[in-house]
C-alpha cells in the first residue's frame, strides 16, 4: 500500500485519524480529527504534532514531543503493538479534552518512508468520571485515617481471593470495565462479586465496601 491510499483508507474511517512522522511532522488529517480536534487539515498539515494538541498524559509529561529519543520510543513501542494509552489534548474550539490513542507503523513499499498512524476517540466524560471517583477515595481514606481504631471490626464472613482481589483493584482508581476485563470475567459477574462483598461486610456501596475493608486491614 502507498501513502496516498493509506490516506484515503483512513479518511473512510470513524475515528479521529492522522498519520505523523518519526519527527512528529503531520502527514494526514481525517474528517473525523477535523471535528474532533477542531483543526482543518490544511491548517495542520506539515507542523509538528505536539505544537498543535500540546498533549499531556496523566503524568503531565509532554507524550508526542519529537526529538531522537521520543523517535526511537514510539517506533519500539509501535513495533511491539503497545495498548492504547489516555492523553489531554487542546482543541481549537472545546478546550482540552482526553482521548484514547491508538498507534500502528506502516511503512510505504515504494519509498521505505514510516509513518505512525494516530487513532484516536474521545474519553473525556470517562476520564472525568475516573478523576472523581478517585477524588471522592482519596477523601474518603482521609476520614478513615480519622477514625482508623474501628479496624478490629470483623465482616460477618471472611472475602474470597477474588473478592479481595476485585476491593484492591477498585481501592486503587480501576473502573469496572477495566476489572471486568483483567480478571476475564463478565460485568454481571463483577456486579455479583460486589453484591455478596456487601453482603459480608454489611455495606451498602462499592465506595463503603472499599472503606470498611481498609479500616479493616482487609486489603494488601
Amino acid at each position: 500500500m502507498l501513502e496516498r491510499e493509506l490516506f484515503a483508507l483512513l479518511e473512510q474511517t470513524g475515528d479521529a485519524a492522522y498519520t505523523v512522522t518519526a519527527s512528529g511532522e503531520i502527514c494526514s488529517w481525517n474528517t473525523a480529527a477535523e471535528q474532533l480536534f477542531g483543526h482543518a487539515a490544511d491548517a495542520v498539515l506539515h507542523k509538528k504534532v505536539n505544537s498543535v494538541l500540546g498533549a499531556r498524559d496523566a503524568l503531565g509529561t509532554d507524550a508526542l514531543a519529537g526529538g531522537r529519543s521520543a523517535a526511537t520510543r514510539h517506533l519500539e513501542a509501535a513495533r511491539r503493538g503497545l495498548a492504547s494509552f489516555d492523553l489531554e489534548v487542546d482543541t481549537r474550539t472545546r478546550g482540552r479534552l482526553w482521548v484514547n490513542i491508538s498507534t500502528i507503523l506502516f511503512e510505504d513499499r515504494r519509498t521505505g518512508r514510516q509513518l505512525f498512524i494516530r487513532l484516536a476517540r474521545d474519553i473525556t466524560r470517562r476520564k472525568r468520571e475516573e478523576l472523581l471517583f478517585a477524588s471522592v477515595l482519596d477523601l474518603s481514606r482521609k476520614v478513615v485515617a480519622l477514625t482508623a481504631d474501628a479496624a478490629d471490626h470483623a465482616p460477618v464472613e471472611p472475602l474470597s481471593e477474588q473478592e479481595r482481589r476485585i476491593l484492591s483493584r477498585f481501592a486503587a482508581g480501576e473502573t469496572s470495565t477495566v476489572i471486568a476485563r483483567d480478571l476475564a470475567i463478565s460485568p454481571q459477574t463483577l456486579r455479583n462479586h460486589l453484591h455478596r462483598i456487601n453482603r459480608k461486610l454489611r455495606t451498602h456501596s462499592r465506595l463503603e465496601a472499599v472503606t470498611h475493608a481498609q479500616r479493616r486491614g482487609l486489603l494488601d
